[in-house]
């Protein structure tokens, strides 16, 4: 990964195992990344784009999660 992107997500989020569990949340705040996701209307992404299965939209979302937050540098 590019160290300029790198350097944004670390930006943006970061991960204290001393606060909610050490669940990634936006940098600076207690506000978990999940809840943005959690926050996305799949239901209209998949009506107005009906050739995308759910199983597709839902596994890329968590592919996508999970390659994020592997780049995140923990927080002490």
């Amino acid at each position: 990964m590019p160290a300029d992107l790198h350097a944004t997500i670390n930006s943006i989020i970061w991960i204290d195992k001393d606060r909610i569990s050490g669940e990634p949340c936006f940098r600076s705040t207690r506000v978990p990344i999940q809840t943005l996701l959690d926050h996305i209307d799949l239901d209209e992404f998949l009506e107005d784009f009906p050739s995308v299965s759910r199983q597709q939209a839902t596994l890329f979302l968590e592919l996508a999660k999970t390659a994020l937050l592997a780049h995140v540098d923990e927080s002490t």
